[in-house]
């Protein structure tokens, strides 16, 4: 390590640099490789979700990948025009709507994994091979439990929480 990757005051050892920096590729290269699917990214996590087993209900994808149910209805009716999802009753909740991917919306979805994978390959590739696996399990348990914290779930509350008392 050098004394420059030491010193504290080089904005090159700021956290939020860093991630900002990587944050940052890894959008511009995957808006590339996302292009012409509905929404984007958002619309791979809602493919994503559609795609596993067993089906999850609309709720459940808004609450997982953090957006509003509104516009996570608006994203679905995009990408159920492309024959990639399709919505389904959940047997459990007839109110509720399982959201399940085609054949057309697997395919769709694979393609895109094959080019994120290739994303994910170039951002990471100043790292020795060996140390992928250890640092995606890292980051994994980072974000992980980030999410379980969300600090910023309710604003309200976080607002009231930091506002002085009069004593």
């Amino acid at each position: 390590m050098t004394k420059r990757q030491r010193d504290s005051t080089h904005l090159d050892s700021d956290l939020g640099w860093m991630l900002g920096v990587l944050f940052r590729a890894y959008v511009k290269a995957s808006e590339r490789a996302l292009h012409d699917l509905p929404g984007g990214a958002r619309g791979y996590q809602v493919l994503t979700a559609a795609v596993g087993d067993p089906p999850r209900n609309q709720g459940a994808i808004a609450e997982d990948i953090g957006v509003d149910r509104t516009v996570l209805t608006y994203l679905i009716d995009d990408l159920e025009r492309l024959d990639l999802v399709v919505r389904h009753p959940d047997p459990a909740d007839r109110r509720s709507r399982l959201v399940i991917a085609t054949d057309a919306g697997r395919v769709a979805w694979q393609q895109r994994r094959e080019a994120l994978t290739r994303v994910e390959a170039h951002i990471l590739s100043p790292l020795p091979s060996a140390d992928v696996p250890a640092f995606r399990a890292m980051l994994q348990q980072l974000a992980c439990n980030a999410q379980t914290l969300d600090p910023l779930e309710d604003l309200c509350e976080v607002a009231l929480q930091v506002q002085p008392t009069d004593e």
